[in-house]
Formats: C-alpha cells, sequence, structure tokens
C-alpha cells in the first residue's frame, strides 16, 4: 500500500475510533489533547509556514498585484477567519439550545465545513512543495494529531449527531481527498494556497480548545509537545 494512502486510511480511523478514547473526554482537559494541540501547532509554524514562504513565489507569478508579497499569509489569515466563524456559531447554537448540542443547520455546516477541510488534508497528502518521504510522514503524523484535537471539539458541540453521521462523513472526506489527488493535480500556486488556509485553519482549531477556561487545560502538555515535536521536526531537517 502506497504510504499516502496508508496514512489516509490511518486518519480517517481516528474519526471513527476517537471517540471510544473515553479517557479524552474529560475535565480537566486531557493532556494527551493538550500534547497533541502542541505538536500540530510546532508543525504549522517550524515546518508548513516555511513551507508557504517558499511556495510564494509560485503565486507572485500566477497573481502578479502589488501586495502579492502578502498573498500567502492573506490566504492564512481567510482560513483562520473561517473556523473562527464556524465555532461562533457552534457556540451560539449551543447557547440557543441551553448548553446542548448544535441545531441541525449548525452540524450541517460544520460537518460541510469541516469534510472539506479534510478533503484538502487528503489531497494534500499527495500534492505539497516538499514531497519527500520523510516530509509526508512528518504532516501525516502532525495531521493525525490534529484530528484527535478537531475530533474532540466536534463531538463537544454536536453529541449523537455527531457520533452517529458526523465521524463517518469526515472519515469519508480524508479518503476522498485522497482520490481526488490521485486524479487530480493543480499548480504550485494551487498548492501554496491550499496549505495557506490549512496552516490558519490548524492555528484556529487548536487554540480555540485549549485556551476556554472551562477547558482548564494544562499549559505544560501543550508545551512539552510543542518542544517535542520541535526537535523531531529539527532533528530530521539536520539528518
Amino acid at each position: 500500500m502506497p504510504l499516502a494512502l496508508l496514512l489516509a486510511v490511518s486518519l480517517a480511523l481516528i474519526h471513527v475510533l476517537a471517540g471510544r478514547l473515553r479517557f479524552l473526554s474529560r475535565v480537566p482537559r486531557s493532556a494527551w489533547l493538550s500534547c497533541a494541540g502542541g505538536a500540530s501547532v510546532a508543525y504549522v509554524f517550524l515546518h508548513l509556514l516555511p513551507e508557504l514562504a517558499a511556495g510564494q513565489e509560485a503565486i507572485a507569478a500566477a497573481v502578479p498585484l502589488a501586495f502579492v508579497e502578502t498573498h500567502v499569509w492573506l490566504v492564512a489569515l481567510f482560513g483562520l477567519a473561517v473556523f473562527y466563524g464556524l465555532e461562533r456559531a457552534a457556540v451560539d447554537s449551543r447557547r440557543e439550545n441551553a448548553g446542548g448540542s448544535t441545531g441541525r443547520g449548525v452540524f450541517w455546516l460544520h460537518t460541510a465545513s469541516f469534510g472539506l477541510y479534510n478533503v484538502l488534508i487528503g489531497y494534500l497528502l499527495l500534492h505539497r512543495e516538499e514531497s519527500t518521504r520523510g516530509s509526508l510522514l512528518l504532516f501525516g503524523l502532525a495531521m493525525g494529531l490534529h484530528f484527535f484535537v478537531n475530533d474532540y471539539g466536534l463531538q463537544e458541540h454536536h453529541k449523537e449527531r455527531y457520533r452517529r453521521v458526523g465521524r463517518w462523513v469526515l472519515a469519508a472526506a480524508v479518503l476522498a481527498g485522497w482520490g481526488l489527488g490521485v486524479g487530480v493535480a493543480v499548480s504550485d500556486a494551487a498548492v501554496a494556497v491550499l496549505l495557506a488556509f490549512l496552516g490558519g485553519g490548524v492555528v484556529l482549531n487548536v487554540l480555540k480548545e485549549e485556551l476556554p477556561e472551562e477547558r482548564e487545560s494544562r499549559f505544560w502538555a501543550f508545551a512539552l509537545g510543542a518542544a517535542a515535536y520541535t526537535a523531531l521536526l529539527l532533528s530530521v531537517q539536520a539528518a
């Protein structure tokens, strides 16, 4: 089985099986989730963003505008803003339902949005600026840890709807993204745009889980995850 497909299947299984890991749902927040969030953010800042900077030239050639130097970062900001808006919609919906699960419309909005997010991740398993085997493994590991964080947040918002339907849609979306990547190749500029959007989304989706006071998150675990993944990235780059 090709490595990219193996990683796609593994990522899909995280959505299918993560809900069975009951220790992740406790308060104070599981140290494992905080650690996974720290590792995901470390990957974005130390690997994904430098990769975006390298892809800026491709965007500049494709979109020759005066503010070209900021194109890739504008897309990252857009990704962060999109997922912030989705989070606010979910929080407001739960408040209207007296703190329970979200309404049906918000559930489907979240499911569709995160489904596209997962399609993007599945696609990028095959198409990135840096496509070495080591880079692919680092990307797959970071996204796997990130999926644990996302899955926890989505279960908190959508409860039974997510367990019955949402997790299966998101699992299928990763595989669909991989399948799309097999059949469709886009330009280097488009890949840079997709990576930028993903980077903004990862940062927001991790921090929205770590910062709320009621989560009682563990800073030491977040910092440990970030430090451990930083050490891994630096050791691979030095090899």
